[in-house]
């Protein structure tokens, strides 16, 4: 049975004049909740290694984590994404976290939930007709057909929709031109919501998006469409962060949705800081691995909204360091020894990577039923002889209980003092010596290769002194930008093909490899799974 949310909201130190009831189980977060409190808490980053394709549990470990926490006295939130549908209906299932460590009502998040995912797409696509409607209409500002770069977003896995013609039909349909579909989680408007500290930082945010340029290549923005403040309206309760709770009844704030291997997969801004103004310790996941969003954490959330980690945790999985050790993924369930021994170079690579930024992490072995204890303590072995902190973590079968010593590991972690940020590169960088210095240090690449394309565009932004940082999208399965290079490969250097401005987000997006900002479905797609029975959703979650 869940708690009352207003409950929850007062475990939380929430007032009752900023919860907006969505439900018995459900809740906005009035940003009213933000004025006249300081950050007070203390902030824990879980990361992970190189994941394969079903994930490693990484939100099951975070939800977990606030739940151990909780159990030893501390008063303890959890910071996650929104599940988009493309992934609940995709490879994936639901993103809620897994068994006894999820965060509730678990199939209301993974669908609907509160309508965010809804806003963003309509947000989004209200500025796409604006512009085919400034296209229709010969507007003013010059708009280039052959140059407009703002796309539409669908919140679903569909690979029909990534190139198409719109404006078809003859002078009273539009004008005819080349477009496609994102997935809403690449949407720039996710990022923006995602970013912004206010309504105000959203609206302006909103207005410095390029949506395409002129036939001389001035750049036209939603500002110049006078999108901003519908754009806003449609966004406004969307910003507002979503409070619900673990399946122990420990505050969950679940808000923002944008992706780590196409966006920078972070939680959002309000939340975090809603969280650091009212909790003693703060639990936020990056998606991916940490070569994406960990990475992208600390270079671009951290670095806007002002925030540092004092612990990071880096989950692992013995299933995931065997395929990395040349496993195959139906075999890696099975004791393999060497392929576990080969599969820690993964690891390592990740702690190197973390060190380089400053960072000390945890590792969290998420333990799986059929894991054999021997082979845990090989892994554990191995952290200790590099002097890392190594916990198995049984959160999923367990709950707060099976994470409870993970937590010990973090209260103790936190009583060090923190270090000071320490970014990877200055914004005044030229763009290719950030790429490089990401290659090297989160990849292991010897190098960066740009596509002429993605040249013309850094040397444009960097003539306007346009100085962001880097938003990498690549394959979350791989350190390289070659999806089945799994493991630590060598030898290799990033192929960058093209580079997109991100004017309000505050990031330029680098596009490696083949990575698409509209995913497809797989051949056998999880909503196939998809069930009612008695009136409950089953089947969002994997093994349901």
């Amino acid at each position: 049975m869940l708690r009352s949310i207003h409950d929850v909201a007062e475990d939380l130190g929430v007032d009752t004049r900023h919860v907006i009831p969505h439900g018995r189980a459900k809740a906005k977060i009035d940003l009213a909740a933000l004025d006249g409190r300081e950050r007070r808490g203390r902030l824990v980053l879980v990361s992970a290694i190189t994941p394969t394709k079903a994930g490693e549990g990484k939100t099951t470990v975070s939800v977990g984590l606030a739940m151990g926490l909780a159990r030893l006295g501390k008063r303890a939130v959890v910071c996650v994404r929104e599940p988009s549908l493309g992934p609940v209906f995709g490879i994936k299932g639901g993103g809620t976290g897994g068994g006894a460590a999820q965060v509730e009502p678990a199939s209301d998040i993974n669908l609907h939930f509160t309508g965010d995912i809804h806003a963003v797409s309509s947000a989004h696509n209200l500025l796409a007709a604006l512009v085919d409607n400034e296209l229709h209409f010969g507007g003013a500002l010059g708009l280039d057909p052959r140059r407009v770069a703002w796309r539409r977003v669908l919140d679903m896995n569909d690979r029909a929709l990534r190139s198409i013609v719109v404006g078809l039909g003859g002078p009273a349909q539009g004008v005819p031109r080349e477009s496609g579909f994102d997935i809403t989680a690449a949407s720039e408007v996710m990022a923006i919501l995602g970013l912004a500290s206010d309504l105000d930082d959203l609206r302006t945010r909103l207005g410095r998006v390029v949506v395409g340029r002129t036939a001389d290549r001035t750049p036209v923005t939603a500002a110049d469409l006078k999108a901003e403040d519908a754009m806003a309206a449609l966004l406004q309760e969307a910003l507002m962060p979503n409070l619900v709770q673990t399946r122990e009844g420990t505050p969950a704030i679940v808000h923002g949705g944008p992706f780590a291997n196409i966006a920078h997969g972070c939680s959002s801004v309000v939340g975090t800081d809603l969280a650091l103004r009212h909790a003693e310790i703060v639990v936020t996941e990056a998606g991916f691995g940490f070569d994406l969003g960990g990475e992208k954490f600390l270079h671009i959330k951290g670095r806007q909204a002002d925030l540092w980690p004092d612990a990071v945790v880096l989950v692992a999985t013995l299933r995931a360091l065997k395929v990395h050790g040349g496993e195959s993924p139906p075999d890696a369930a099975r004791p393999n020894g060497e392929a576990l021994q080969r599969g820690l170079a993964n690891l390592d690579h990740h702690l190197g990577a973390a060190r380089h930024l400053g960072l000390e992490p945890i590792v969290a072995i998420n333990v799986f039923a059929e894991d054999e204890e021997d082979e845990l303590a090989w892994v554990g072995a191995h952290c200790a002889q590099s002097g890392v902190a190594c916990v198995p973590t049984r959160g999923f079968a367990d709950g707060g209980a099976g994470a409870e010593a993970l937590a010990e590991a973090v209260v103790a972690a936190l009583a060090e003092r923190p270090g000071a940020p320490r970014y990877l590169y200055s914004l005044e960088a030229p763009y290719r010596d950030k790429l490089e210095v990401l290659a090297r240090t989160m990849y292991g690449a010897d190098g960066v290769q740009l596509a002429p394309a993605a040249a013309r565009t850094f040397r444009r932004l960097e003539k306007a002194g346009v100085h962001l940082p880097i938003c990498v999208a690549k394959t979350p399965l791989s350190l390289s930008d070659v999806p089945s290079r799994v493991g630590r490969p060598t030898g290799f250097e990033i192929h960058v093909r093209e580079a997109r401005l991100s004017a309000g987000a505050g990031f330029v997006v680098a596009l490696l490899g083949d990575v698409m900002t509209m995913p497809g479905l797989p051949r056998h797609p999880a909503a196939a799974g998809v069930r009612i029975e008695d009136g409950t959703v089953r089947g969002l979650m994997q093994n349901d």
